[in-house]
């Protein structure tokens, strides 16, 4: 990985989440050079005082209280930097079908807010990355539909801002980052409750933290404006398989609860139409502006094809640290 962040400055919005905190894990081994600033934006005061305490021997971190919905502070925040990570999200499905109009605000406006400061500032930022998601694609709840409307505002403003790269990295479940299923489940096994599940049959696209973050870095550096990096070939689980392997087999602690309002069966990562614009570059999918005439697809890059057997799912969390010789 070259050595991009060398002198450089860089704002990650959402920065204390999971995805942050991984991110900021990776820059500090300076894999990536030696920043000249490194900024996490949030609103959460207490998780930035437990990062600044962690990296207080790390001179180039800097806090920022702030709110991509608050255009102001995060037009404040942007001068200077060089790249923007914008990881900012409400990404929990069933809060943002509960509160549309707080998802809209945060997962939109957020991007829209972003991509204005960007404009006004004029301080030649090299490169926005936007992180979106598998539910993006071919949109079913609100969270899906907030996403690839994020997506889209960042896509377009290429055209408005040709100064700046604005690039997307789309993928799946981020195994054991809040918001996602096991957290959930590792509570209730925690608490002695049985867990609930939805649909055993679903499928749903697994990555590591350290491969989403891998993914960032090299859209940074080599995504051309208004391009989507994902990654290739990512396993998939079933949800029952899941679920039984985080019970070390145990299926008669899960309830069955049902598919839930704007929940798919299988995700999809690329669509049919997306297909006909994607190249591999650098090991990534890349969907591209335009049809190519040897796309790397054929179909669309869906969750159901790629299902492994339990034994490499378990193989998967165990090497993540989520389960322990088969269990939590």
């Amino acid at each position: 990985m070259s050595i991009i962040l060398e002198g450089k400055s860089i704002l990650i919005t959402g920065g204390t989440g999971s995805l942050g905190n991984a991110i900021v894990r990776r820059i500090a081994t300076g894999e990536y050079g030696e920043p000249r600033t490194v900024a996490i934006f949030s609103r959460d005061e207490l998780k930035q005082s437990i990062m600044a305490t962690e990296y207080k021997h790390k001179d180039y971190m800097k806090f920022i209280i702030g709110d991509v919905r608050d255009y102001h502070s995060l037009f404040g925040a942007l001068w200077g930097m060089d790249y923007v990570i914008h990881a900012a999200a409400m990404k929990r499905v069933e809060t943002c079908e509960k509160f549309p109009d707080e998802a809209f605000r945060t997962n939109y406006m957020g991007a829209a807010n972003l991509v204005n400061a960007v404009k006004e500032i004029r301080n030649n930022v090299e490169c926005v990355v936007g992180v979106s998601s598998d539910k993006g694609a071919k949109p079913l709840n609100t969270y899906g539909l907030t996403k690839a409307m994020q997506e889209q505002r960042l896509i377009k403003a290429n055209e408005e801002y040709p100064e700046t790269r604005f690039v997307c990295v789309r993928y799946g479940n981020v195994m054991g980052s809040r918001g996602s299923v096991i957290p959930i489940w590792q509570e209730q096994i925690k608490k002695g409750q049985p867990i609930t599940i939805t649909e055993p049959k679903m499928t749903r696209f697994l990555i590591s933290l350290d491969l989403a973050v891998d993914v960032l870095f090299e859209a940074i550096l080599k995504a051309k404006g208004g391009e989507v990096y994902i990654p290739h070939s990512l396993p998939a689980t079933t949800i029952g398989d899941l679920a039984s392997i985080m019970l070390d087999g145990n299926t008669s602690r899960i309830i069955y609860i049902g598919k839930g309002r704007g929940e798919k069966m299988h995700e999809t990562l690329i669509t049919d139409d997306e297909a006909e614009r994607t190249i591999i570059r650098g090991g990534y999918y890349v969907v591209t502006d335009s049809v190519q005439a040897k796309p790397a697809l054929e179909r669309e890059y869906i969750s159901s094809d790629y299902v492994l057997p339990p034994a490499k799912i378990k193989a998967m969390l165990i090497k993540q640290g989520i389960i322990k010789g088969g269990k939590v």
